[in-house]
């Protein structure tokens, strides 16, 4: 099984874009018709959230470097929000674009012997979620990431940890002096050595990094002290992130991030009623977009 960061790696070259979508599906994204089925019901609205992905999908298959799906969106609708993301991973699959499950977790033992099942194992072989890659907390130590480890060397999977992230109070943890240097810092060396036994022939690991596009110094920094980690890059556009914060921290070929915006891009779905364009068209119009401004800023 080829390794994560080397099938992101070849597509991050063939594409030229480093743009992922992040889809997190709420009810004013939706058309007004997708939103008004789904006041109706919680299962109504799981099946507008699967329509509505599908057509986001469609729109950039091949402009996404890498979807990003938040699973809280779907939690929140109970059993009928978790057969949707199921549906959602599907599809994304189908297209062939690497699918992130941003889940978050961070815990030891049973509990993470739990959801390593649910997301990557037996559950996930069996028509559960089987992402290509999770989002994971580290906060509570190698304990967190080592089961999950297994996954990444014989199934080709990827883990992206929270390093640096882009909500404002971040700092009140992660900007706390350990050693001299920012905890974000220990944090982030910690994830590069982590990733060693993971590390493919381009010399990206499959084990990379959260860092915020609302923090570029610190995502600079990050960058130079780890040349070759691969980090997801949440908090452009809407959160105010631009092309020109992140650009510095790709490497010599345009590589190495995955920069991510969600509303920037799902808004344009919404907004395509108002201008008389198909959604898809409209979405997709937004995601080259993006593509186009981070490669412009990196070429400058």
């Amino acid at each position: 099984m080829q390794l994560f960061a080397e099938r992101l790696h070849q597509r991050c070259r063939e594409l030229r874009s480093s743009v992922v979508v992040g889809l997190d599906p709420k009810p004013n994204l939706l058309s007004s018709r997708q939103e008004h089925d789904g006041k109706a019901s919680t299962r109504a609205l799981a099946r507008s959230y699967v329509a509505f992905a599908r057509d986001i999908v469609d729109a950039v298959a091949d402009v996404a470097l890498a979807i990003k799906v938040q699973v809280a969106c779907y939690e929140a609708l109970g059993l009928p929000g978790i057969r949707a993301y199921v549906e959602t991973l599907r599809a994304i699959k189908a297209r062939g674009i690497p699918v992130i499950g941003d889940i978050k977790r961070g815990d030891i033992g049973i509990s993470s012997a739990g959801y390593l099942d649910g997301h990557f194992g037996r559950t996930a072989k069996a028509g559960g979620y089987d992402a290509d890659a999770v989002t994971l907390s580290p906060y509570l130590g190698f304990d967190t990431i080592e089961p999950w480890m297994e996954a990444c060397r014989t199934n080709g999977k990827g883990l992206f940890l929270l390093v640096r992230t882009s909500n404002p109070s971040a700092r009140d943890l992660q900007d706390l002096i350990v050693d001299g240097a920012p905890l974000y810092a220990s944090v982030a060396r910690l994830v590069d050595r982590w990733g060693e036994p993971v590390r493919g022939s381009s010399g990206y690991s499959s084990i990379g990094a959260v860092v915020g596009a609302t923090y570029p110094a610190e995502l600079l920094a990050i960058r130079r002290a780890h040349p070759t980690l691969w980090i997801l890059v949440p908090g452009y556009g809407a959160q105010g992130g631009t092309a020109a914060d992140v650009a510095p921290a790709f490497d010599a070929d345009g590589a190495g991030l995955l920069v991510s915006s969600s509303r920037g891009i799902l808004a344009a779905y919404r907004e395509s009623e108002k201008l008389g364009v198909p959604a898809v068209e409209h979405v997709r119009r937004a995601a080259l977009s993006m593509r186009d401004d981070l490669l412009h800023a990196w070429r400058r």
